[in-house]
């Protein structure tokens, strides 16, 4: 006669087995050691950079922005130079112009602002440097070398690489100028902005020569 406790055993034997995986054969994989991935050579970081349709982008190395670009702005290789508007006309267009210039503010680098709306000349220089007539704002060159547009910079600065860009350029005053109050223009002390000025010879007004379209000059205190 079989006891009570021999037959709970054997039925909690009969549980455990149901529950139990089947050996498996061992697998020759197991007894060989793979090889690891090798650390010592890391993957260059990747940042994407729009292509000819504004809706798609490509992959491209970081610093090929830089070291790819034919373009270079001459006499600027000091400073951070920044083609932008500040008219409001296109809303998307005055933001990008506006943030960009508050991300350069921020690392406090001697930065030059080359407002086209507030000078004509910026906006024919930049098309001879860049060859186009149809240019999108804002535009920047760091260190005399192009870069991009505000699609460019802002990936340059979520990987990182903004700030090897500009590492070794002169910092900026904490402060505004006292001059312009960074608006980069002041009135011209010649007609005193108002484009004219007196031929005495000639007995006459004339057009002033030292001043832009807009009776203006860059502030001599923060743009010499």
């Amino acid at each position: 006669m079989v006891s009570a406790g021999n037959t709970l055993k054997g039925k909690v034997r009969k549980l455990c087995s149901i529950f139990e995986s089947p050996k498996q054969p061992p697998n020759p994989l197991n007894s060989q050691s793979l090889p690891l991935p090798s650390s010592t050579s890391p993957k260059p970081t990747k940042l994407l950079l729009p292509s000819s349709d504004s809706s798609n982008f490509i992959s491209k190395s970081i610093p090929s922005p830089v070291s790819d670009s034919p373009f270079r702005l001459p006499g600027t290789e000091d400073r951070v130079v920044i083609y932008f508007t500040s008219l409001r006309g296109i809303r998307r267009t005055f933001q990008d112009c506006h943030s960009i210039r508050m991300i350069f503010r921020g690392f406090r680098v001697n930065l030059d602002e080359r407002d086209i709306s507030m000078d004509v000349a910026y906006r024919k220089e930049l098309q001879r440097v860049l060859g186009e007539k149809n240019i999108s704002l804002p535009q920047i060159f760091i260190k005399g070398k192009y870069i991009g547009g505000a699609d460019v910079i802002r990936q340059l600065l979520e990987a990182g690489e903004l700030v090897r860009l500009i590492n070794g350029l002169p910092l900026r005053p904490p402060k505004p100028c006292d001059a312009c109050d960074d608006v980069r223009f002041v009135p011209c002390m010649n007609c005193n902005g108002s484009r004219k000025v007196f031929d005495e010879d000639e007995e006459k007004p004339k057009r002033c020569t030292e001043c832009n379209e807009n009776g203006l000059v860059r502030c001599p205190l923060c743009c010499s």
